[in-house]
């Protein structure tokens, strides 16, 4: 089931919205914490409850190697598996279709990959994601297989490219049929690399199929920024209004305030949990790294203004220590302040759509996610 409701905003800009699903309501725009292998790295999901995530995004490719689907279904499913009665999506797998590509190969049929953990052999065909995502993982929102794009790419291959994608999304959508239509959602994806006239292309064939929302996807794979955003700009106006819309991988804070001016509805993002197991923690005056030597005495906590369990409890002092001695619960603590200042990002976001001043409240946030904080060595 899903049912989405558009509350606020401008055609051709920021938008609010409210995405019911099976297990739940979700307030956009939205940040889907990246629990890839059915965890969110360094976190547990009290933690992720008491940072107020809404949904959460896994990885059907890691989840097929280990523990595989045939488990998780025999255990009731991935939101009895991991405990997580809210929603989550799950990607299908098409990132890993590029970024393995060195252990993997393509063909109409699908992709049969050499597995990263012990070389064994694993098919994954767009009704096989189907199958998993829907099938045995039940999860909420489903995303065909789709293959993203490298970067660079010439016009060719990603004409290519785009016309397996389009092919696989329609297999995709008779294989949902074939179990019934009724298991959760299914996502479109649009590809076409960084030509304007292929994403045209490519959003007319996924609107035209009967997803119950449509995708950005081959952004944020090693482009400069500029031509990220330029192709973020060009595509999302090209997506049906009246489905949710996706901008995948796509997490920096200020690149998320930008998608949001354009229409975008729902993002994803390792970066968070990635930036705190590297020592960075996002504040109200910029970007902190807790490794400098300049915190060694600093009893203050990461972010004065910040209410998370790390910055109530902990000083710069301590987390300095214990990422400095690498002890595992630094990620831990500082995982937990980065999620919930990203999903505060976003409720502050929801907020000024809801008080219609988004661009004023967006020029004045901007500035603390551009900056760092303390430039001196260890």
């Amino acid at each position: 089931m899903l049912r989405f409701e558009l509350l606020g905003g401008d055609a051709g800009g920021p938008r609010r919205a409210r995405l019911t699903l099976d297990h739940g309501v979700v307030e956009t725009p939205a940040f889907m914490p990246v629990g890839t292998a059915g965890t969110v790295k360094a976190a547990r999901w009290s933690d992720l409850e008491a940072a107020r995530a809404e949904i959460v995004l896994a990885n059907t490719y890691h989840l097929m190697l280990r523990p595989g689907g045939d488990v998780i279904r025999h255990l009731g499913g991935l939101h009895r598996f991991v405990a997580w009665d809210r929603p989550i999506l799950t990607d299908s797998g098409g990132y890993q279709v590029m970024s393995l590509a060195g252990s993997r190969k393509l063909s109409e049929e699908g992709v049969l990959f050499r597995s990263h953990v012990d070389g064994s052999a694993h098919f994954l065909s767009p009704e096989r994601a189907v199958d998993l995502q829907l099938g045995d993982f039940g999860v909420d929102v489903a995303m065909v297989l789709d293959e993203c794009t490298p970067y660079p790419a010439t016009e060719l291959a990603a004409r290519a490219s785009m016309e397996l994608t389009h092919r696989w999304a329609r297999r995709s959508v008779e294989r949902r049929l074939a179990l019934g239509g009724d298991r959760g959602a299914l996502f479109g994806i649009v590809q076409g690399g960084f030509f304007a006239h292929l994403r045209e292309e490519s959003a007319a064939a996924v609107a035209s199929l009967p997803f119950d929302g449509v995708a950005c996807g081959g952004l944020s794979v090693g482009e400069p920024k500029a031509e990220m955003r330029a192709m973020v700009a060009h595509t999302a106006p090209l997506l049906p209004e009246e489905k949710p819309r996706y901008l995948m991988g796509v997490g920096r804070p200020d690149d998320l305030l930008y998608a949001v001016a354009q229409g975008f509805d729902l993002f994803d993002c390792v970066l968070p949990t990635r930036a705190a197991r590297h020592g960075l923690l996002y504040t109200a005056h910029g970007t902190l790294a807790i490794k400098h030597a300049r915190y060694r005495e600093d009893d203050a906590p990461p972010d004065p203004a910040c209410s998370c369990p790390t910055c109530r409890r902990h000083s710069r002092a301590y987390l300095r220590h214990l990422f400095v001695a690498g002890e595992p619960t630094a990620a831990t603590l500082l995982t937990v302040h980065n999620l919930t200042a990203i999903l505060d990002l976003m409720r502050g976001i929801r907020e000024a759509l809801d008080a219609k001043r988004y661009a004023a409240w967006a020029a004045e946030t901007l500035p603390r996610w551009s900056r760092s904080i303390g430039k001196d060595s260890t």
